[in-house]
């Protein structure tokens, strides 16, 4: 039987937590947010329906997938590929060359037909209750993250992936660049969680972690771990990794034998969820966002400069 207390609780015979300490809240029944988010839920938005980005374009010649992250189409990777598709144009001919540059405020850019247009970006934080998407578009008309932010008429995206069954905090916003440097490993921006899993782990196990587990597609470390409860049957842990491969943490606690049983994120960067509940969203605050934009080394770009590591590819 789980016990009340502790961080969670013992989750391991029941889909819910007993903890009382507010780290992984109860949740019966219909959460009002979620609720709400099903009544708003419409048929997927246009393809390409854009609203803003971050990064600050000024008047002339632009990189085009640069435009079109500030856009809010989505990371550079994302609009590099829709350009080699030949699904973006500029001034009604299609481009496919990604070197090509073009004006914003002298041409017109389309992608799939649609006019982009730039205009103020927009940032939440939300709370992913277990069962809700990451993806813009589903097939199976589950809730989505979107779906649970209050500018359902905006073309938001989310800044990396929970899985399905994963929960937590995770940023939705329309700036692309910025997007791109939050999830990029490159930039080793830190992401935190809880997770709660069969066992104890033995302190060798900690430091195979952090000294890196062998995936299929390379080596996958935790750049800090501790442990956070002890259960009779399962540990809480704190887990702070800087890249996000698909699932990387369930993957990782099975290779070294510790079913992961639930797993929550409490902060990306500088935002932490605090004391957000299931299905909440809230728009970050200004100081909130310029410390995301000195995390991912962008900082300067505030105030229309270009970012240290921009400086230096120069």
């Amino acid at each position: 039987m789980a016990q009340n207390g502790g961080i969670w609780g013992l989750w391991i015979q029941e889909r819910y937590t007993v903890g009382d300490d507010g780290d992984f809240p109860l949740v019966r029944g219909k959460n009002s947010a979620m609720t709400a988010a099903r009544k708003k839920k419409s048929a997927p938005r246009g393809a390409f329906s854009a609203q803003p980005g971050g990064t600050v374009i000024q008047p002339g010649p632009q990189r085009l997938q640069k435009i079109l992250a500030a856009a809010g189409i989505g990371s550079r990777r994302q609009c590099e590929e829709l350009i080699k598709m030949g699904r973006v144009e500029v001034d009604k001919k299609v481009v496919t060359e990604l070197g090509f540059k073009a004006d914003p405020f002298r041409q017109k850019i389309c992608v799939d037909g649609v006019p982009i247009k730039l205009e103020p970006p927009v940032y939440y934080a939300v709370y992913k209750p277990d069962g809700v998407v990451c993806t813009n578009r589903d097939p199976a008309g589950r809730t989505r993250v979107i779906d649970l932010v209050p500018e359902s008429e905006r073309r938001l995206f989310t800044v990396g992936r929970l899985d399905l069954h994963s929960e937590g905090l995770i940023l939705a916003t329309n700036d692309g660049a910025l997007a791109e440097r939050l999830t990029h490993p490159r930039y080793g921006v830190p992401k935190t969680y809880l997770v709660q899993v069969a066992g104890e782990p033995t302190r060798e196990v900690l430091l195979k972690l952090q000294k890196g587990v062998h995936l299929a597609e390379g080596i996958a470390r935790v750049a800090k771990i501790r442990i956070r409860r002890k259960h009779k049957k399962s540990t809480i842990l704190e887990m702070v990794l800087n890249e996000g491969r698909n699932r990387e943490i369930r993957r990782i606690m099975a290779r070294v034998g510790h079913k992961v049983y639930r797993l929550k994120r409490i902060a990306v960067g500088p935002i932490r969820l605090g004391k957000m509940k299931p299905g909440e969203a809230r728009r970050l605050t200004p100081e909130e966002v310029a410390a995301l934009y000195k995390a991912a080394g962008l900082a300067s770009r505030l105030n229309g400069g270009a970012s240290k590591n921009e400086h230096k590819r120069r």
